[in-house]
């Protein structure tokens, strides 16, 4: 029973996600290219469909040594909206501008949800991404009113933030990280 609610739980909360990032896609002036998202699992929604579907699987999981209904069985799917493309379809590149979009609507939907900007953590978010994508990025991120930690491999990569961005260079010293502001 405990298992059921929580797994009912668990996929109108993922819903209720998606529901938020859609909304905060909607409208954004951007230039990352804007994803559908759908919650690919099974029709089970409520405890109690959630319980039946355990209590029937229940042998076929004991033969398999897994569960193999559940919320932990649910995919994320991701399409292009102006391509109609899914993104598993999608070029390197665009699959990582999907992917920023959706950060940054999630982003939106937090200030949104909250009146606080979150902080926002991007590792090697700006490797291959031209300038004109990172100036877009870094724009977006600003104008968000966001504290964000970026890593990157060399300061051409934030060129475009300009004085809008505190610089940190980490270093390895004899076995120690050491941070120095630039």
């Amino acid at each position: 029973a405990q298992m059921a609610e929580a797994g009912a739980a668990i996929t109108a909360n993922r819903r209720d996600a998606i529901a938020r990032i859609t909304a905060a896609q909607e409208g954004a002036a951007t230039a990352f290219p804007a994803a559908a998202l759908v919650l690919e699992t099974d029709a089970l929604t409520t405890p109690g469909d959630y319980a039946t579907a355990f209590a029937e699987s229940r042998g076929r999981d004991m033969a398999a040594g897994r569960t193999l209904v559940g919320p932990h069985r649910a995919d994320l799917a991701a399409t292009y909206v102006d391509k109609a493309m899914p993104a598993a379809q999608c070029s390197t590149g665009e699959q990582k501008a999907l992917l920023i979009s959706l950060v940054l609507a999630n982003a939106r939907a937090l200030k949104a949800e909250t009146g606080a900007a979150p902080l926002v953590l991007l590792d090697e978010v700006a490797a291959h991404l031209d300038a004109g994508r990172r100036a877009a990025l870094f724009d977006e991120i600003c104008a968000l009113g966001a504290q964000a930690w970026m890593t990157g491999t060399g300061p051409e990569l934030f060129m475009e933030l300009g004085t809008r961005a505190q610089y940190v260079a980490v270093a390895d010293t004899g076995g120690a990280s050491e941070a120095r502001l630039l």
